[in-house]
């Protein structure tokens, strides 16, 4: 057997969509993902553009198999991004990448299906609690969106559930929260999901709400400034921000695990808590998540964990490829 032919029968393509960047990697079956490259959204004109740019920049790679994670819904054969303009049809862009097979699922449903894969060494364990064996698990993760999932155990696997539940609506803990989201419904509308918050835009639009309740100007920052900003000055908007991303995270962290009973542990991903660094407050965060009133006795001996594994969707898209849903 030729060479060509070799990778043309066992190379797979694996592409993270989010609502900014495109992230691709090729992978044989049984190894780690290579060839990582991440393109920006804007730059291509579709997805099968930004798709087709990476194989031409890889070169001779032609994957017969594909698996694509995509932020949105995902019901049937039409797909379009909750936060880009990209919409395509699973099977056209099957065929116009000349794959055998694709399968797309949501982008929280395949960092879900990374947990049981990740290791001790592809986690950081946030605050108390311990993740109990066989136990339903919790993924939430702050991106250019907030993605929710879980894993549930089931028949010696896994299935992770496809949600939406990044977009229920936002409830405030104390006056001073309920002042921020006052100021976000106006801009917003009535309704502020947990999404108007938590995640990259969200970390802007606290630093903007709270420089209106303060009487402020608010400058026109991305999120990357905010986070520099709350370092050097935790007194400054910036760092009340921070602080109340970290506490909303902790009490949106906190609902799942009570919706979903998630002994196995609440895993967060995305990429905002990273890039937030020193002023991500884990210890509010996890304060927060225990703080339920008469439910504290159930969620305190849940652990909270923040996934430490770069790329983990890869190792979620190459479970589903396998139909490897189960634990290692």
């Amino acid at each position: 057997m030729s060479r060509a032919k070799e990778v043309r029968e066992g190379l797979r393509l694996l592409a993270d969509i989010g609502g900014t960047k495109a992230r691709f990697a090729l992978a044989w079956p049984g190894q780690e993902p290579s060839d990582v490259a991440v393109l920006r959204n804007r730059e291509h004109d579709s997805l099968a553009a930004a798709a087709q740019a990476y194989l031409a920049r890889v070169g001779d790679a032609r994957p017969v198999d594909a698996a694509f994670s995509v932020a949105c819904p995902i019901s049937g054969d039409a797909v379009a991004l909750t936060n880009f303009g990209w919409a395509f049809s699973v099977a056209a862009m099957r065929d116009q990448l000349g794959l055998a097979r694709l399968e797309v699922v949501n982008d929280f449903s395949a960092v879900a299906y990374s947990v049981p894969h990740l290791g001790r060494q592809g986690v950081r364990q946030l605050g108390g609690g311990e993740a109990a064996d066989n136990s339903v698990i919790g993924v939430i993760g702050a991106g250019t969106g907030l993605g929710v999932s879980g894993l549930i155990p089931f028949d010696g696997g896994w299935t992770a559930l496809a949600s939406e539940g990044g977009h229920v609506t936002l409830a405030a803990r104390n006056d001073r929260e309920a002042a921020v989201l006052a100021a976000m419904r106006k801009r917003f509308g009535g309704h502020v999901s947990a999404e108007r918050a938590l995640s990259g835009p969200g970390l802007v639009n606290l630093y903007e709400a709270l420089c209106t309740v303060e009487g402020e100007a608010p400058e026109a920052l991305q999120p990357d400034d905010v986070s520099a900003r709350a370092v050097a000055d935790g007194n400054s908007p910036c760092g009340a921000a921070a602080r109340m991303f970290s506490a909303m995270l902790g009490n949106v962290a906190a609902d799942l695990a009570l919706t979903l009973g998630a002994f196995g542990g609440i895993y967060i991903a995305g990429g905002v808590v990273h890039n937030m660094a020193a002023a991500f407050d884990a210890k509010l965060f996890r304060a927060q998540f225990e703080d339920k009133g008469r439910m504290a006795k159930f969620v305190t001996p849940i652990a909270t964990l923040l996934i430490t594994r770069q790329w983990p969707a890869f190792l979620g898209l190459t479970a589903v490829l396998d139909g490897r849903r189960e634990g290692p």
